[in-house]
């Protein structure tokens, strides 16, 4: 019988890796899942298979209680800390905690002393990969905890929800340090935020050059091809303006972009493109609001740059 898993936290990222979970993970009983709407966990339950494959939990106790490994996947750290802060009120010896939320490593290691304080184990597994690849189950897990406790999920990993794994575990158990996978993924997402506001500046600057864009994605496509091009083409077609969901919405981009400039201030460094991408984030969420998009600091360098937002 393989353990019973519950998964808190419904997001762009969550749907897809509960839905490889039940497809793939060869469990042996229902995935039970709990959003904080609890109408959105009920219908997704129901397209997961009904109550045969998945059910829905009507609060984080009761989807903690019945469980033995407990993923959470939400956008920010207080909302982690709000759901371990709830998962803690019950009996919770002998249980595992598994969070892949991006949040900065002071937070995994606060709720980690939490969890263990009341008998139960954690593991920190923040993933790489925009939501297509969590449909497509090809996120890279970033892993850091007890090697005890980072294998009892490795079977739902690669060939699960993720193509790889990354684990930051060292082999002496004293030298670990819980924090290290949420420095990882946070230094990785320095190079996408970053990377994003060089792509919409050579948009911008082929565009104001009379190149036009057509050369520059296929100088990307024939030098750096993969998830950059999927940029250049989001950027040209307005995606980044014109979806009423974005993809990496703006307020956790720049919660990313905070966390990253406060982890190197305190190591005695500045990230400058990070601050720079910021700047425009700034102005992303002032021209779009709730549906501003990590891509739309394209738009906002067209508009410095006298152009309009939307192209």
């Amino acid at each position: 019988m393989s353990p019973q898993i519950a998964w808190i936290g419904l997001g762009n990222m969550g749907l897809g890796m509960c839905t490889n979970l039940v497809k793939k993970g060869n469990l042996s009983s229902p995935l039970i899942v709990y959003n904080r709407t609890v109408s959105k966990a009920t219908a997704f339950a129901e397209t997961l298979g009904g109550p045969s494959k998945a059910t829905a939990a009507s609060s984080i106790t009761e989807a903690v209680t019945a469980a033995d490994i407990i993923f959470i996947c939400v956008g920010d750290d207080p909302a982690v800390e709000g759901i371990v802060s709830s998962a803690l009120t019950g009996d919770v010896k002998g249980k595992l905690f598994v969070d892949c939320s991006t949040v900065h490593p002071d937070t995994t290691r606060k709720i980690d002393a939490q969890i263990r304080a009341q008998g139960a184990s954690f593991v920190a597994s923040p993933v790489f990969g925009a939501p297509a690849m969590a449909d497509a189950g090809q996120l890279i897990c970033v892993l850091s905890g007890p090697k005890s406790e980072i294998a009892k999920i490795l079977p739902y990993t690669v060939g699960v929800i993720s193509r790889a794994n990354m684990d930051l575990t060292s082999e002496n158990e004293a030298e670990n340090d819980i924090g290290r996978a949420g420095v990882m993924k946070l230094l990785g997402n320095s190079f996408v935020i970053s990377f994003v506001e060089k792509l919409g500046e050579g948009m911008t600057f082929a565009e104001k050059s009379g190149l036009g864009t057509d050369p520059l994605k296929q100088w990307m496509e024939l030098m750096f091809p993969g998830p950059l091009v999927k940029y250049i083409e989001r950027m040209q077609t307005g995606d980044y303006w014109k979806r009423e969901y974005p993809l990496f919405q703006v307020d956790l981009v720049r919660k990313d972009a905070r966390h990253i400039m406060n982890i190197a201030k305190d190591s005695g460094m500045r990230m400058r493109s990070v601050e720079v991408a910021d700047k425009y984030l700034v102005d992303v969420k002032e021209h779009m609001g709730e549906r501003g998009d990590i891509a739309g600091m394209y738009g906002a360098i067209r508009k410095e740059s006298g152009l309009n937002y939307e192209n």
